[in-house]
């Protein structure tokens, strides 16, 4: 369900992550398939991206 709302995001200049990879690059592999989903501007993304590896080494 993230993929098509990911999908939105980075065709309308957005970006769409699950703070260590791209929500488009997941291969599902399986239906109920749960993903922490992040979506906004780039900026935004980006700084939550930041804290998220500077709290998950």
């Amino acid at each position: 369900e993230c993929n098509p709302m990911a999908f939105i995001m980075e065709q309308t200049g957005g970006k769409a992550t699950t703070g260590s990879q791209n929500i488009l690059d997941i291969q599902p592999t399986n239906i109920h398939q749960r993903v922490p989903v992040v979506l906004g501007s780039p900026d935004d993304v980006q700084e939550y991206i930041s804290i998220y590896k500077k709290h998950n080494k």
